[in-house]
Order: C-alpha cells, then structure tokens, then sequence
C-alpha cells in the first residue's frame, strides 16, 4: 500500500503544475467532477487544502508554478502575482475579469483566458427570458395568480396604473401597459461571445439589433454606436453584456436612462457596477423607465429594497450561468487552455490586450 501511494504521487508530480487560487469559500462546481477530471491531467497545488501556512506553501512552491486556475471572482492583484515570478497563464472560470490586475498582466507577459465563450449560451438565454419577463410581467403574472388575486379581480389589470393593488395580506404595483417582444429596437452594450448570442436569438423576435463596443466590428450588419446615450436614444430596450473595466463603470447612468426615456427596458447580465445603481431605482420609483431584468447587483448579495416592490421588475441572484451543461463546457474550457499552454499550442479564450 506505501509503494502505491508512492507512486501515485510520483505519477502526479509528473503532470503539470497548477496552483487552484481562491477564497477559502469558493470551491470547484460538484457536478461534472470538476476536480477529479482536472487531477486526471495536472498536478494541482491547493493552498487551502495544506496544513502549511498559506504564505509559507505559496512561497515554497512559487517557483514551479506556471499556471494557475481562479476559482469564481477571487482577487487577483499586482503583489499576489509578485509571488509568482514564473507564472504564465492565469486561467479565469467567470466570463468578467475585473478582479484580475490586467495591466500588471500585460506589463508581465501573463496570458489571461475566461470562461465567456463556455457561458455565452446559457447567459444569452437568461437574458432573453429576462427581457420578456420585464415586458410581458410574467412574474407579476404568477405572483397575481398565486396569491389569489385572481378570483376577486377577474382579469389582470392589463394598463392600470396604480400605486399599490392589495389583496389577502399581497401587494402589487401593476405599472405599464404590456408590449410584445416583436419588433422592439434592442441596443446592445458588448457584441462579444454573449452578446452576439443575444443578437442571434432576439433577431428571432424580429427585434431590430444596434450595438455599442470598444470598436466597430467590420464582419456585424448591425448599427454602432460609439456612445451610449445615442445607443439609448435609439433604443427600447438596452442589454448589457460587456465586461466590467474603468470605462465602463458605471456606464450606464442618469444621462443614459434619460435618453432612453419612459418606456425603455434595461437588462443586465454583465456586472452590476455597469449600471448606476442608485439612479437606476431612483429612474424606477419615479417611472422615468419602463422597467428593469437584473441578474448582477451592485453590492451582491444586497439588493435595493424599493426593487422589491417593482412589478415592472425581474431580480435574478446571478444565476444566468448556473446550469449543467456550463459547467461541463467550462470545464473542458480549462482542460483546453490548459492542455494548449503547456504544449505551446494557441489557447481557446484569451482576454483581449485592448
């Protein structure tokens, strides 16, 4: 039994090396066998499964460290990755990277992938349901039947406006008439993996598609907007799905919402911190828009009470992702990027430099 444990630790110090960085909390998904698959290829380095400090195995093993997979938004700065001064490759299992120090990766020649492209299917479609929650209110919907509202009211208050409906101990504000999907004009804050899968389903609802980027895709038909609030002037609805930079914090804010006027829809699956949070509830209270399908918040996992409140509304807790078939494809991402770094192959899902 010793010569075979000995052996299986000598056959896992021949695979390549990762370090696992991440909180004490995060681990990798259950299911598929994340974990199991990986060790099945590389040697991972676990700070958090080692008796040793964290600081004193870090530092032992720092110099045979060339890769290393990020589990979940765990911070990545300037100083940590000063620990690893042979580090090459940091693979990212979210599709944002603002927690990662990019600019101290460039300047260090470290290579960043992301998980944008195994998630853009699922976040598409979270997305899309989203939006036709916000505009059709089938959550309000639900809510109005379940609570029993519906014997006492007969039909939905399709168009009426009031200040709060209340029924058997349930409270409801029925704002806005419902509107089809059909025919809306959707601009489109990121034309990447996500949200060029957005523009594919939602050309399906005959929508007309517009979009802002970094730069104008020469292969998209679709009109660009250099600037947001031209996005939003002509726009119903605006769906977020770009990452989270310095530019883009906060870029959709009061002026944004204004242009977009009473009737505009803001969706986001991207990162909270997109949208001004603040004028977004406020715009909301005060009717300035239409309504709002969020995924991403903020401060997560606090939520601006006066939300609640909104049937014009839909709150997701950042699940857009969350499905087997994600995993699966993110797990044979790493593998992918992984298995191509060390092999100095080209890698799948690269961060762009721009």
């Amino acid at each position: 039994m010793a010569n075979q444990g000995t052996q299986e630790q000598f056959s896992s110090e021949k695979l390549p090396i990762v370090l696992v960085h991440r909180l004490p909390s995060f681990k990798f998904p259950p299911k598929p066998s994340f974990k199991e698959h990986l060790l099945s290829h590389f040697h991972l380095l676990d700070p958090h499964e080692s008796p040793e400090p964290y600081d004193s195995f870090l530092s032992r093993h720092a110099h045979s460290i060339r890769a290393l997979i990020t589990i979940g938004p765990t911070s990545i700065t300037a100083e940590f990755l000063k620990l690893l001064p042979c580090l090459g490759l940091i693979v990212g299992t979210s599709a944002g990277t603002d927690h990662i120090d990019l600019p101290f990766c460039r300047s260090r020649g470290i290579i960043v992938t992301n998980a944008s492209s195994a998630f853009a299917e699922e976040v598409a479609d979270c997305a899309v349901g989203l939006l036709i929650d916000v505009l059709r209110r089938i959550s309000a919907a639900d809510r109005f039947v379940r609570a029993g509202v519906w014997p006492v009211k007969k039909e939905y208050p399709l168009g009426f406006k009031a200040s709060l409906l209340s029924f058997t101990g349930y409270s409801f504000s029925i704002l806005f008439f419902l509107v089809k999907l059909g025919g809306k004009r959707v601009g489109i804050v990121g034309l990447g993996n996500i949200g060029s899968k957005v523009a594919k389903r939602l050309s399906a609802f005959e929508s007309s598609i517009a979009y802002n980027s970094r730069k104008k895709k020469q292969s998209v038909p679709f009109p660009f907007y250099a600037n947001v609030c031209d996005l939003a002037a002509n726009s119903d609805v605006l769906v977020l799905c770009c990452a989270l930079t310095d530019e883009t914090y906060h870029i959709i804010n009061k002026d944004v919402m204004v242009a977009l006027e009473k009737q505009g829809v803001i969706i986001n699956v991207g990162r909270g911190s997109l949208i001004d949070e603040k004028e977004l509830v406020q715009c909301l209270v005060r009717g300035e828009i239409g309504g709002a399908g969020l995924d991403v918040f903020e401060d997560e996992p606090n939520v601006p009470k006066e939300l609640f409140e909104l049937d014009n509304v839909v709150l997701s807790p950042h699940c857009a992702v969350m499905t087997p078939q994600s995993f699966e494809a993110l797990l044979k991402l790493i593998v992918a990027n992984l298995k191509a770094f060390f092999s100095n192959k080209p890698l799948l899902s690269v961060v762009s430099n721009e």
